[in-house]
């Protein structure tokens, strides 16, 4: 038992907070989390020297090696492979999940792309990750490719079911009206499901910063990397510090992305970007007060 106790220790380290005659009270060292989650060779969470080249540089503030991205330090490299291999397995995704559907490729040449996503979803995106090391190397861009090829299979797998589900009334109107086949899929099939194309696809993109946590811990970098290095270093305390970074990282891209799927669903009047964006601090301590 005080091993157990002791090894805790390394994870959630203590510290005197007062001491009352014989007793002494111990408290929590989140001293130590912070100076890991701050230190100015890698923060976490936020790195101030790249934020003040909003200023002085912003050029190099939009479009550097990370672009905005790399504002949120280790964290920002997480977010980066996450978001870009969604935008690059995108237009696959759409693409594979149209023809997918039997009611726009006729059985069993739709198969092909069914059978090719599901054939993607069958490796993981770890798997993908060390095929494509001789490719891309080994570091966020075979992760990024990874999380890409894995987003093909997993999106356009769900871009599929919701095309199965679209109404007929919409496609017979406009077959009635002398519609061609492109002018029916995009106009007839593809307008029933976008708010929810759109939806799913945020919905991946937060399955996709998991990933890139995940891939980093077997080199791609970023706060999986950090863990990898601070357990092998045996230093717990920062692995725990960085575990709550990444926390902190999850429910903030979850967060947005509801809010973001709730605001495509709902009946109220739609936000432009920037309102979403700048409004968001109001919108969450409203909702924190209610």
């Amino acid at each position: 038992m005080e091993f157990f106790i002791e090894s805790l220790q390394d994870f959630f380290p203590v510290t005197e907070v007062v001491t009352i005659g014989d007793v002494t009270v111990y408290g929590l060292a989140v001293g130590e989390y912070w100076a890991f989650i701050t230190r100015p060779d890698q923060p976490l969470l936020f790195d101030p020297s790249v934020a003040e080249l909003l200023w002085t540089d912003p050029v190099t503030f939009f479009f550097g090696e990370l672009g905005i991205f790399s504002v949120f330090g280790q964290a920002g490299i997480t977010l980066a492979m996450g978001v870009a291999g969604t935008v690059i397995g995108f237009p696959l995704a759409l693409f594979f999940g149209v023809l997918g559907s039997e009611r726009v490729t006729p059985f069993p040449f739709n198969f092909l792309f069914r059978g090719t996503m599901s054939a993607i979803r069958a490796i993981p995106a770890i798997i993908w990750m060390l095929i494509l090391i001789p490719l891309a190397g080994l570091g966020a861009a075979a992760a990024t490719l990874a999380i890409a090829i894995d987003t093909i299979g997993n999106l356009g797998r769900l871009f599929v079911d919701e095309l199965e589900e679209i109404e007929d009334g919409p496609i017979e109107a406009m077959e009635m009206a002398g519609a061609n086949y492109p002018q029916k899929i995009t106009f007839g099939m593809l307008s029933q499901v976008k708010s929810s194309y759109i939806a799913w696809t945020l919905y991946i993109t937060e399955i996709n910063v998991r990933i890139a946590v995940t891939l980093g811990a077997f080199g791609a970098g970023g706060l999986g990397n950090v863990v990898e290095v601070q357990v092998g270093l045996f230093q717990f305390t920062n692995v725990m510090a960085t575990l709550m970074c990444i926390f902190v990282l999850i429910i903030s891209v979850e967060l947005f992305s509801q809010r973001l799927r709730s605001r495509l669903r709902s009946d109220e009047e739609k936000m432009g970007f920037a309102e979403l964006i700048l409004g968001f601090p109001d919108r969450f301590a409203e909702s924190m007060l209610k």
